[in-house]
């Protein structure tokens, strides 16, 4: 079963232990969750579960899915188990038809592959904005509780300073870069948000994810960190695709889970939120290095010798999030990087010895 992963169980306690989520705000409502086979999204929709199920808590999922077959993969269990999960097949940009009251929408649906972002950035720029639009637009006509937008930490662009960035700190995005398709389109979505809430009053929230994982990442998954992960699991060496200077934060994934729905529930309409762990703040280089001292150092760090690889990655940067204001709210992480590495990497190897 889902739950039969160690570390997996282990993070759905940790989220419920959550005392600053007002989780009986979600008994008896219907929530729409988009995106839902992405690893976000999966473990959104997997801790509102298990709050069912420990807390025998009436409530309702619809889960936006494109790809029956990854349903299956990451959900036949809970299917089997949870007749209050139902899938909605299309897409964000032509949504079916929803015949169903829902009172609260997580908007976790969106390309991550940095690849695409520049092989295809009119699609992302689209699917970005035509879908948080749709969605906005079925809020409005359902008059629900919540909505909370999932936008990203590059809608800060590139910064070279050290200093904390604030939810008003400015941006240093070039729009006629073409990798810009995706962090210039997260944040005319966030735009979109809070014109939604201005004039038309639906309860719309954002929040900034720093770059996010733990377990549940997809072995085809082309970000750093599971590149990191696949070399120490597989004897590789961690080939860098740029000098790996840039500077950011992370955040473990069942952290950002209940960010996401504390900010869902208590956060204020109209506003942002970083969400980061700011232990994490490092470089690439010093992630890489730390997975080969921590996990496995028989593998060795070197650069990568293709010079058009680094156009798909972001331009040098110094992302440093303040995070006082979702702490205002109640939320303290806890799980540093290298907590973040050795649960992903064991949650891997339980799914391994279970098959």
């Amino acid at each position: 079963m889902w739950i039969d992963n160690k570390i997996i169980r282990q993070d759905l306690e940790y989220a419920l232990s959550n005392s600053a989520i007002p989780w009986n705000s979600l008994n008896d409502a219907t929530i729409l969750v988009t995106g839902a086979t992405g690893l976000i999204g999966q473990t959104i929709i997997n801790t509102l579960l298990y709050y069912s199920l420990k807390n025998n808590a009436p409530l309702r999922i619809l889960a936006l899915v494109r790809d029956k077959q990854k349903v299956q993969q990451k959900f036949d269990q809970q299917i089997k188990t949870f007749n209050q999960l139902k899938f909605i097949y299309g897409d964000i940009c032509n949504l079916p038809s929803i015949n169903e009251h829902i009172e609260y929408i997580i908007h976790a649906a969106g390309e991550t592959n940095s690849h695409a972002f520049v092989d295809k950035p009119i699609e992302t720029i689209h699917t970005i904005l035509q879908g948080t639009e749709n969605l906005l637009k079925i809020a409005l006509e359902e008059k629900v509780k919540g909505f909370v937008f999932l936008s990203s930490m590059e809608i800060y662009g590139a910064p070279k300073g050290t200093q904390l960035l604030a939810e008003d700190a400015g941006t240093t995005i070039d729009p006629m870069s073409v990798r810009s398709s995706y962090p210039e389109s997260k944040r005319t979505a966030e735009a979109l948000c809070a014109a939604y809430f201005s004039e038309h009053g639906v309860p719309a929230k954002v929040v900034r994810l720093a770059q996010t994982f733990g377990p549940g990442i997809e072995p085809t998954d082309t970000r750093v960190f599971a590149e990191f992960v696949r070399s120490a699991l597989e004897n590789k060496d961690i080939v860098l695709k740029t000098k790996g200077t840039s500077r950011r934060m992370y955040v473990y994934t069942i952290e950002a889970v209940t960010a996401i729905l504390l900010v869902l529930l208590k956060g204020e309409n109209g506003h942002a939120y970083n969400i980061a762990n700011p232990t994490t703040y490092c470089s690439i280089v010093e992630m890489a290095q730390l997975i080969r001292d921590k996990f496995n150092n028989k593998i060795t760090l070197r650069f990568s010798d293709n010079p058009n690889e680094t156009e798909k990655y972001p331009p040098e940067h110094y992302i440093n999030l303040d995070t006082r204001k979702i702490e205002a709210l109640g939320w303290h992480p806890t799980i540093g990087l290298y907590e973040m590495y050795r649960r992903t990497i064991e949650s891997l190897s339980n799914n391994k010895q279970q098959h």
